[in-house]
């Protein structure tokens, strides 16, 4: 009773007596003797139970200790992760759960330091222009590379860009706004000082993800000078990742869960107990021994990559519209139906595996079978709004590729098409119960006003050719296509799914 009176304040002076009264597992190491290695830009749920949780194994084991993980925002709203994790000496809880609701809650200490960019854009510099750091690593999501969506390629245009641009040009770092503008000016600093550059290593949802990055901080540093640009394309490397680890945003929920044990965690973080890394071994100035903490180091990530893609993520989004329509709020909730699960596996097995490359070794049917089990895990209580979110960016990256190839080669798109056709019924904006939705989208309004014309013309939402390319062009997508979106105004989801199934089986 005294416990839940007066929990413990998560910090490094409590964590024994934290360890002794809530069962949850501490850091076996000294966090005094951690030296920075390592700059995060996106420190949210994801990195800390992915990224920062593998460092944690290795520091658990005696190594790692100078690998250190420095947060660093950019964002305004980064301001609160910062002063989340300052206030209890950066540590935080990861509580993994399993489907068998078996938990496993412990402490993570990986992280030592944040700096929030804005409030003093030289401190920022300064730090990324530090010897001691090694690698840069990011997770800012699919929307934060700065893609111009009707090229594909680096936005120059975009005004805070364009500031950081011509802020470079002249040497200023005061007001910096972006990582690629911190980033590029901590590579200047070193380059002056004849420091090492570090690695910039990406961990975001998209195919070839290293690749990118190296693709736009090369255009952007090409943009401030061409010198610029050909050193750095000589001299850093962008290492290929996939990574994979359902986690839920962060909820009250679970801050009082970890309350319950006995203490206080300002930002948990809560995540299923499936987790990969596959990671290219291609790093400018060494890295920690992440093999050792069951990272799989190789030297081609790409089939493992469209692996996860296309058949998690992109059946991430055959899910998410579907069932928000239908009515479900949690991931599980829709993963309890026969016809979600049906559907999935469909999709998996007969559009995205085909167009999968050779991965010796893996059983793609267990991987099928095993995601179809993590999507229904209760326990880590993902909801289907988080799913739905950000699909201007999700679709085209994940799904639409699929689509493409299957088409070049005379595959099937049937379901393909039919979960574009969800996302076009679910940004109108209303479910099958009347209920509004809320569109969270960078082009939220974009898509809204596209999808409002759908029942004058069934392919209007797909005429938006900066995201959808060309496919309005295809017959084969537009007849499938057509035929979900209709059924969908007309009969709903479960019917919907059911009809497709039929057709597709037979």
């Amino acid at each position: 009773m005294n416990q839940q009176q007066h929990p413990l304040q998560l910090n490094t002076t409590n964590l024994a007596e934290i360890a002794a009264t809530s069962g949850a597992k501490i850091p076996s190491y000294d966090r005094s003797q951690i030296t920075p290695g390592i700059v995060h830009f996106g420190v949210g749920g994801f990195h800390r139970a992915h990224q920062a949780m593998y460092l944690d194994r290795l520091m658990n084991g005696g190594k790692a200790l100078d690998w250190g993980i420095v947060g660093m925002g950019v964002m305004p709203s980064d301001v609160r992760m910062r002063d989340a994790l300052a206030g209890q000496d950066h540590l935080y809880t990861l509580t993994t759960k399993a489907p068998n609701g078996e938990l496993d809650q412990r402490i993570i200490g990986s992280i030592i330091d944040y700096v929030f960019a804005p409030e003093n854009p030289q401190a920022a510099v300064d730090t990324l222009a530090d010897p001691a750091i090694r690698v840069v690593s990011l997770t800012v999501t699919e929307g934060g590379y700065n893609i111009d969506p009707a090229s594909g390629e680096f936005d120059h245009n975009n005004p805070r860009i364009a500031a950081d641009r011509e802020a470079l040009k002249t040497g200023n770092t005061e007001g910096l706004q972006t990582f690629f503008g911190l980033i590029t000016a901590g590579l200047i600093a070193r380059r002056a000082a004849g420091t090492t550059p570090f690695t910039i290593m990406s961990c975001d949802n998209i195919q070839g993800n290293g690749e990118l990055a190296e693709k736009f901080f090369h255009a952007f540093a090409n943009s401030i000078s061409a010198e610029l640009g050909d050193w750095m394309q000589q001299k850093v490397r962008f290492p290929n990742s996939m990574v994979d680890r359902i986690t839920p945003e962060t909820t009250d929920g679970d801050r009082a869960e970890v309350k319950e044990t006995g203490y206080v965690d300002a930002w948990p973080v809560v995540s299923e107990d499936f987790t990969q890394w596959v990671l290219e071994d291609a790093f400018t100035a060494g890295r920690p021994a992440y093999e050792e903490a069951g990272v799989q180091v190789v030297d081609d990530v790409e089939p493992y990559e469209l692996m996860k893609l296309r058949l998690l993520n992109a059946s991430h989004q055959g899910l998410c519209y579907f069932g928000h329509l239908a009515g479900h709020h949690m991931v599980h909730d829709v993963m309890a139906d026969q016809h979600f699960r049906d559907f999935l596996l469909a999709y998996m097995e007969r559009e995205a595996t085909p167009t999968l490359r050779e991965l010796p070794g893996v059983d793609l049917d267990a991987y099928r079978h095993q995601l179809i089990a993590r999507f229904g895990n209760a326990a880590v209580k993902d909801t289907v709004p988080r799913l739905c979110a950000e699909s201007s960016d999700r679709i085209p990256k994940w799904l639409l590729p699929v689509v493409r190839e299957n088409l070049a080669k005379g595959g099937e798109v049937e379901l393909s098409a039919a979960i574009v056709a969800s996302w076009a019924r679910y940004a109108e904006g209303i479910d099958e119960q009347g209920n509004p939705i809320k569109i969270v989208d960078r082009l939220a309004e974009r898509v809204h006003t596209n999808a409002s014309h759908n029942r004058e013309d069934i392919l209007a939402f797909i005429r938006d050719r900066d995201i959808f390319g060309d496919l309005v062009d295809s017959e084969q997508f537009t007849t499938a296509y057509a035929a979900t979106l209709e059924s969908l105004h007309e009969r709903g989801s479960e019917a919907t799914l059911d009809a497709l199934l039929a057709r597709v089986t037979v």
